[in-house]
């Protein structure tokens, strides 16, 4: 896990790379990227789980 300073460094090159006006438009991205990684995830976890009690 990155420390205080490299989450530093980090925010701060995805400052210059993207700017200022497009980092809500990129926070958004990624959290729903992240929420549609989780509910795929979460449906194949109950898919398995049903093929594990139909064996």
């Amino acid at each position: 896990m990155p420390g205080p300073v490299e989450l530093t460094m980090i925010f701060a090159i995805v400052l210059l790379l993207f700017g200022a006006s497009e980092l809500p438009d990129l926070g958004r991205s990624l959290g729903r990227s992240t929420k549609e990684f989780e509910l795929g995830r979460e449906k194949s976890e109950q898919e398995l789980e049903e093929l594990r009690e139909n064996n």
